[in-house]
Order: structure tokens, then sequence, then C-alpha cells
């Protein structure tokens, strides 16, 4: 890991989120995961933060590593059917991660998700932050129908709407 990282990461203001994600976007991303989920049995999380903290970075902290602690954190982990998604990004170095609970990766693979990944990835680098998130929410949402119909109690277990970190 390089000193220019870590300069990058310190030094990009939190406020920058807010221009990547105003909270017209972010009211989008809410609303675009609330009709998600009325068509499938998952959960989907959104969470965004600038750049990683010192500690984080001082231990070489990948997207990824980071993207577990966040998917903790949230407790995305923590639904009835093992049916949480999280969608990561790091806004520093536009990377985004997709983590599924074990329910979901038993019949989706990681590559799927890598994919999606990898896409929302180049319409960030486009600046298309919106437009990149509401397309990978759509795929993810095609793959979660498939798999988990959504069931009569259809219960919102976790917020909808996007984390600041």
């Amino acid at each position: 890991m390089g000193i220019k990282r870590i300069f990058r990461h310190l030094f990009l203001p939190h406020w920058s989120i807010g221009l990547a994600f105003p909270a017209r976007v972010l009211t989008s991303i809410e609303r675009a995961i609330a009709a998600s989920e009325k068509r499938h049995d998952a959960e989907l999380r959104f969470a965004v933060e600038a750049g990683l903290p010192l500690a984080a970075l001082w231990r070489g902290q990948t997207a990824r590593q980071r993207s577990v602690e966040v998917f903790s954190r949230l407790r995305v982990w923590d639904t009835e059917h093992n049916s949480g998604v999280l969608i990561y990004v790091q806004l520093i170095d536009r990377k985004v991660e997709i983590l599924a609970d074990r329910g979901i990766n038993a019949l989706v693979p990681q590559v799927e998700w890598d994919a999606i990944c990898r896409r929302i990835e180049q319409c960030y680098r486009k600046g298309a932050f919106e437009q990149g998130t509401l397309d990978a929410i759509e795929e993810i949402s095609v793959r979660l129908a498939r798999h988990f119909p959504p069931r009569e109690a259809n219960l919102n277990e976790l917020p909808n709407r996007p984390v600041i970190l």
C-alpha cells in the first residue's frame, strides 16, 4: 500500500460523498431498494464511504475486507432467512463490493456479484453514480426474485435508506 493512497483517503473530505450521492440520489436509491424488496424475500442495504479510516489504511485493508466489516456492523446477516445483501461503495478508489448472506450465496455465485460490481465501477468512473447504482439494484433484484420469491408476509427487516459511513 502506497503513501499516495493513504493521503488520498485521509484528505478526501467527507462531504465529497454529497457530490456523488446528493440527497435526491440517496432518496432515489432508497425508493429503488423498497421497490426491489417487494419483488423478493431478501433485504438490500447500500452503504457508501468517502475513504477508509487511518487504522484500516495502515493495516492495508481492502475494499472487500472493509465491506465484510460493514456487513457485520449494519447487521445485514441478521435476517430471518439469511437473505441480506450489501452493496458497499468505497468512493475514493471507486471500488464496489457486493456481499450476500449465506442463504443467497448458496444459490448465487460470487462471480455474478463481482460482474455487477465491475459494471457499477465503470458507471462511477463516468460519473454516473445514480444510474450505475439503480442498474445494479435492478440486476440484483432479478437474481433475488428468481431464488427468493416474496412471501405473503414479506417483512422489511432492514432499513432501506442508504448509509453514509
